[in-house]
């Protein structure tokens, strides 16, 4: 399944891709929102939207397109997980994997604008694919439990600023991980039944046209399963959370291609999950 969230910020409402592409269905009658309590509902009981056709169609023509997930509890993303942007940034490649948290409320629609923080020198963008917990995750036995634990997938932005991750961090990062609009998210949630292998997904980048980033989730230090393993013997992945898996070489970071600045669009595509498209915006 495909699902989205379409309306104005704080006000959108659910629906569902129809399975053949040929429009959407409203599914407020099932749920008010794409949140952690529906996707744990629908974990349990996937018959939940077995039969899309008992729902009412929807026209989402000229519509904003939100996050496809409502207010995450915690958004939290690993570093270098690719050997090429461990590299470029000038690490080793992790033997283990590096944690840190993006603030939930840096999540936002795919198309929104990107806010450049004031006096930014190095806003950096990087694609990434996002996984979303369906069910909640301690302590798993192995990383074959992991993956009946993903609700689905989507096309995330970790947008960054380089000097206040870095330079101004005292040692964490997310400094420069967490302003405003620094996680741009969706369009589409596709459920893990339609992605059978997340370690087979293209994932691109583009800045004002010119391309960026190309690669494969196959390049990924630790898989999607060993992540989701790894993280919860140290947390409790609930519901609706988000998990950023890493970026792949080809940012600001690495010295080939200039920092965001006003005016500035970021596309960013992930096969089968949708494609983004930002405009960096000074913040007011």
């Amino acid at each position: 399944m495909r699902l989205m969230r379409v309306g104005e910020a704080g006000r959108e409402r659910p629906v569902l891709v129809a399975p053949d592409g040929g429009g959407h269905f409203d599914l407020r009658p099932v749920t008010d929102d794409i949140d952690g309590a529906f996707l744990a509902a629908l974990a349990e009981n996937p018959a939940l939207l077995a039969d899309p056709s008992l729902l009412p169609r929807t026209e989402i023509g000229g519509e904003r397109v939100g996050a496809p997930v409502a207010r995450p509890s915690a958004v939290l993303c690993v570093g270098q997980n690719y050997s090429a942007h461990a590299a470029e940034s000038g690490a080793e490649p992790p033997k283990q994997p590096i944690l840190f948290y993006k603030s939930p409320n840096t999540v936002v629609g795919p198309r929104d604008d990107v806010l450049i923080p004031r006096g930014s020198r190095r806003t950096d963008w990087e694609v990434e694919l996002a996984v979303v917990i369906g069910r909640r995750a301690r302590y798993l036995d192995s990383p074959e439990d992991a993956l009946a634990h993903v609700a689905g997938y989507a096309v995330s932005d970790d947008v960054s600023e380089r000097a206040y991750q870095l330079e101004e961090s005292g040692g964490q990062w997310s400094k420069g991980k967490s302003c405003e609009t620094f996680n741009p998210l969706g369009p589409l949630l596709v459920t893990a039944d339609e992605v059978p292998d997340p370690q087979r997904l293209r994932l691109r980048s583009w800045v004002n046209g010119e391309p960026r980033q190309d690669s494969s989730t196959a390049d990924m230090i630790f898989s999607v399963a060993e992540l989701v393993h790894h993280i919860s013997q140290y947390l409790v992945l609930e519901p609706g959370d988000i998990v950023n898996t890493g970026t792949p070489e080809g940012v600001a970071l690495s010295g080939r291609f200039p920092y965001l600045s006003e005016g500035d669009v970021v596309e960013l595509e992930i096969e089968g999950l949708g494609r983004q498209r930002s405009v960096c915006r000074p913040a007011p």
